[in-house]
């Protein structure tokens, strides 16, 4: 740790270092000084000051353009996090699976790709299961459009421009205005679904986990032919319930 690092004490300093990350992330992972700059409302010496600190210790690099992005350091503490939350949010997944006997996941917004950071698998023989730690597209999934409709649309924008839309079903959303009609009606709803948008015969109900330190969501999966609207019907009060549980355990703010 350098020592520029450890005179920069005091609450203050840490909000402004982790202030300054988090517009990093927004703006894709990298940025120029001068539109940090706009964005943070801090003197440029300031700013200043922290990315070199950052740049230092390994959580933010230099590239040749000048511009400042996303380092390596912020890796490990990101796949900690992510084990950990994983790990929180086991007991509430096995109970969906007990309740409704399909498959519960739980994934993270990890750049602009889908993170999935944990799952409890259904005890049936038919039944979806994802790798923890796989990183997908997030408009062509439940999880992943209950992740998108915690952003604003700009935001939703910029991330299927950089990441793309894969067309894989006759029922995925093709395009950025048809997915942000779907998430204002996520935002109305509270929940999202996937209809066999990335894998034909799979359906999904997922819901935002609110106020979590980063946009967080959980689901049930299965085959489409047993998560009929009658499942939805049962699923959807328990998964709330869940979301609301886990919104306790996680929130930023608490």
């Amino acid at each position: 740790m350098t020592n520029e690092k450890a005179s920069g004490t005091g609450a203050q300093s840490v909000e402004r270092v982790f202030w300054l990350l988090q517009l990093i992330a927004a703006a894709g992972g990298s940025i120029t000084l001068t539109e940090l700059a706009n964005r943070a409302d801090l003197p440029r010496p300031t700013i200043h000051r922290i990315l070199r600190t950052l740049v230092a210790d390994g959580y933010l690099r230099q590239l040749a353009n000048k511009s400042y992005s996303l380092g390596p350091g912020l890796i490990s503490l990101g796949e900690a996090a992510s084990k950990q939350l994983g790990m929180v949010a086991h007991p509430q997944l096995n109970r969906l699976v007990d309740q409704l006997g399909e498959s519960a996941n739980m994934a993270i917004l990890d750049g602009d790709m889908l993170l999935y950071i944990a799952q409890v698998g259904s005890k049936r023989s038919m039944r979806t299961i994802t790798e923890v730690g796989r990183r997908s597209y997030m408009h062509d999934s439940g999880l992943g459009k209950a992740l998108l409709s915690q952003l604003d649309d700009a935001s939703v924008r910029g991330i299927v421009g950089r990441a793309g839309m894969p067309v894989h079903t006759d029922t995925t959303l093709p395009d950025a205005d048809s997915l942000i009609g779907a998430l204002n009606e996520i935002r109305a709803t509270g929940y999202s679904t996937d209809e066999g948008e990335q894998e034909v015969g799979v359906r999904c109900f997922a819901v935002p986990i609110p106020n979590a330190p980063t946009p967080t969501a959980i689901s049930v999966s299965g085959p489409a032919a047993r998560l009929d609207d009658e499942f939805r019907d049962r699923a959807l009060p328990l998964l709330f319930e869940a979301a609301a549980s886990l919104s306790a355990l996680t929130r930023r703010d608490g």
